[in-house]
């Protein structure tokens, strides 16, 4: 360790300390005043969370999760340690009072529904999805041999350690759940440290993290259901596992599309503060209290809610960063502190005790790390990986600990099983980051790995795989008809859920019946095109659309919708042009409400007649610059999806270059749509002309190539009146064939009127 780390951590020590004597202070000066138990209450929280949150502190500059900060800080302020020097002084601090006790208790049993419900969001199913059969036999072969481990030596428990000698077989289900589980958080944790987020092993040990935390709350979920039962019966277990099959069936089915519409009206809809984190909790809460009414526990609900939350396109970065920070600020310090509390270590003076905790971690990691590795040698991976697996999957960390919290609450576990649980939990968590770390170190990176990890890399930084949703404004015109085709081929291409804005305010109809056909012929066009899009990518979700109408300008109808959140505006309306050429001061309006990217789309040639007429040849004006590129990556998206023809011009001004500066604006054009081309998997055909007028060149191509769509990423130019330079001007005035200009955010996609998700610390 530096110096400079050593002395940090000297001074956050110092901090801790001060923090201590300070909070303990108020507390007694506090409880003096008022006379009651709130005030002790309220300072027994603050000390939680100043002293959860410095030794989380200390704990990640020394390469651990900040969780085992917030769990050690329970145990120094609990019997372990400060009861065991000053007893007097943690009797001061946490009194044994009845009410006091229940209080606290309320926080923690809520705060286990909100980090089942985190948990739950940072579960990516579609990791598994893609590293299946490696995941799958390491996770079932992992839990297998620790949960028989742990079945067996719940039976050789001496009754002493048994809450109820006479529910053996509840306690030994439990312990054998409780040692076959993992963290996934604190995996994540170190394999994101590594750098082997995206490498296939760290893959696969997250999936694996994921695939055992799924079966192991499923399985906590039905154990706990039993222990509710007065007497064991096989009948009570058969309810059990079915109404939780059941749950599990209408959950990733009704409930995945319920849980995205609910989030997605309340997102645009409700205008008060916070409404998504109020929804989330609501979704939470019903899961929650379904399970519990089917007789399995609360936290399988919490659990799959925060999962179906997770898949919401809707969920907005600044909507998930506050959920966040309100459990990591609040309930994570102050749970995982009071199981610290609830922990008494000084029971393992006791030599028996000790030696049973030794055993425990011994079995819990021992069983572990051979299951995970026999499961990896079978699912088609190296020794080496085989091994890194091993060391991943045998932290337990923060998932532990609410687990034995939970059983200890319920009566399956006595106080001391529940310390030696903790213990083991520790212990466990401290050792997998070193040795994580080792075996990836040793791991060398495969061709085809390499490969992906390219691709990863152009979709990180592209322009396209980052759009989440769109907005398509029209007005039922010819343009608006093709502005919903090119939306749908878009959005089909990634799932993408549309909402379409219908703009037609003063000039709609007096007969609702003929906006609502207009607005359906919209919806059905855009979900054709969606339809032809997804048919090469049947994993993705079909296109969801919904459709907005205000009685209001159309610029204020766009202003309205933007506040909700989108990516992407695509406009299709009468009239594109103005009179005196360039854009229609309509139109102009309209898009400065959007600060997002947006494309304009005019409909011409065949288009102008029926806007569902396929594409068959697309033209792509480049250049060197950024939007140029992003214009072309949205176009072979778009040709790719229609299954036309597509080719790239580039006009390079031969009086402002000189030869070498030619060659490498020519390279440049040329490597950059090729390496859209590739990892698009699509065939271009570039051409690079010396012209001294760039429209000219493009209409000529257009005439000889007979091009029926031209697609051109643009640069929105500054003032009141939308332009996108000369030669967008002259496309505008003279092109035959149709017309979409790309003008994309140059501060990277728009997230939402909320935005800015990140990952939080590992806990």
């Amino acid at each position: 360790m530096s110096k400079c780390a050593a002395s940090d951590i000297l001074r956050l020590a110092c901090l801790t300390a001060l923090a201590v004597v300070i909070v303990t202070t108020s507390v007694w000066a506090a409880d003096a005043k008022a006379g009651n138990s709130e005030a002790q209450l309220i300072g027994q929280i603050l000390l939680l969370i100043i002293s959860g949150r410095l030794l989380g502190e200390i704990m990640l500059r020394l390469g651990q999760p900040a969780v085992m900060g917030q769990l050690l800080a329970g145990i120094l302020l609990g019997p372990s340690v400060l009861g065991a020097l000053f007893p007097d002084a943690q009797l001061f601090l946490f009194p044994k009072s009845p009410e006091l006790k229940t209080m606290l208790d309320g926080i923690a049993q809520f705060g286990i529904l909100l980090l089942l419900l985190l948990a739950g969001m940072e579960t990516e199913l579609s990791l598994v999805r893609d590293v299946r059969r490696a995941a799958i036999t390491a996770s079932v072969s992992g839990i297998a041999l620790p949960f028989a481990c742990g079945l067996f030596l719940g039976y050789l428990l001496p009754d002493s350690l048994l809450p109820d000698p006479q529910r053996r077989l509840i306690t030994a289900l439990f312990l054998g759940t409780a040692l076959s589980i993992s963290s996934v958080k604190i995996v994540a944790s170190v394999v994101r440290d590594m750098g082997f987020m995206r490498r296939n092993v760290g893959q696969i040990i997250l999936a694996s993290a994921i695939v055992d935390d799924t079966i192991g709350w499923i399985v906590i979920a039905i154990t706990f259901g039993l222990a509710g039962q007065e007497t064991f019966s096989w009948l009570g277990v058969a309810k059990n596992v079915f109404g939780t099959l059941l749950f599990l069936g209408l959950c990733f089915t009704l409930g995945r599309h319920l849980v995205f519409k609910v989030i997605q009206f309340t997102n645009d809809h409700f205008r008060g503060e916070a409404p998504v984190i109020a929804v989330i909790l609501v979704i939470m809460g019903t899961f929650a209290l379904i399970t519990q009414l089917i007789g399995v526990h609360t936290v399988l609900g919490a659990f799959v809610a925060g999962i179906l939350v997770g898949e919401s396109p809707i969920l907005t970065e600044e909507i998930d960063r506050q959920f966040r920070g309100l459990v990591a600020g609040l309930f994570m310090p102050v749970f995982f502190g009071l199981a610290g509390l609830s922990s008494d270590l000084t029971v393992l003076k006791d030599k028996e005790l000790a030696l049973l905790t030794i055993a425990l971690v011994a079995i819990a990691s021992l069983g572990k790390g051979v299951g995970a590795f026999t499961g990896g040698w079978f699912g088609g991976l190296t020794t080496r990986e085989s091994t890194a697996l091993a060391m991943g999957m045998n932290a337990r960390g923060s998932t532990e600990v609410i687990v034995a919290t939970i059983g200890l609450s319920m009566g399956i576990l006595s106080q001391n099983l529940f310390t030696m649980i903790v213990a083991m939990a520790l212990i466990t968590t401290i050792a997998m980051p070193p040795t994580l770390r080792w075996a990836l170190a040793r791991l060398p990176m495969r061709r085809e790995e390499k490969q992906r990890l390219e691709r990863e890399e152009y979709e990180r930084n592209a322009f396209v795989p980052n759009l989440e949703r769109i907005l398509l404004a029209v007005d039922g015109s010819a343009n608006g008809r093709f502005a919903s085709r090119l939306t749908g081929l878009l959005a089909g291409s990634r799932g993408m859920p549309v909402t379409v804005l219908d703009i037609a305010g003063a000039k709609r109809s007096p007969d609702k019946d003929k906006d609502a056909d207009r607005n359906q012929d919209t919806v059905k066009s855009l979900k054709a095109a969606a339809a032809q899009a997804n048919a090469e990518h049947r994993d993705l979700p079909k296109v969801d659309v919904i459709v907005r109408q205000h009685d209001t300008t159309p610029d204020e109808a766009v202003a309205t919708e933007a506040r909700h959140g989108y990516d992407l505006l695509v406009v299709g309306m009468e009239p594109t042009v103005g009179k005196r050429g360039g854009f229609a001061d309509e139109l102009s309006k309209l898009v400065s409400q959007f600060e997002g990217s947006i494309a304009i789309v005019s409909a011409r040639g065949i288009h102008e007649q029926d806007g569902a007429a396929s594409v068959s040849k697309i033209l792509i004006p480049v250049s060197g610059n950024q939007n140029a590129r992003r214009g072309a990556e949205l176009a072979i998206t778009l040709a790719k999806s229609a299954q036309a023809e597509v080719a790239a011009l580039s006009i390079i001004e031969r009086e402002k270059t000189n030869k070498q500066q030619l060659r490498r604006e020519m390279q440049a054009v040329t490597e950059g749509i090729t390496k859209v081309a590739t990892y698009l998997k699509a065939k271009v055909k570039i051409t690079i002309r010396t012209d001294a007028d760039a429209g000219t060149a493009i209409l000529e191509t257009i005439k000889r190539g007979k091009f029926d769509l031209v697609a051109m990423g643009v640069s929105r130019r500054p003032g009141e009146k939308l332009s996108f330079g000369n030669v967008a001007d002259v496309l505008l005035k003279e092109a035959k064939c149709s017309l979409v200009f790309m003008a994309p955010q140059t501060r990277g996609p728009m997230k939402s009127a909320q935005k800015g998700r990140e990952e939080p610390a590992a806990g």
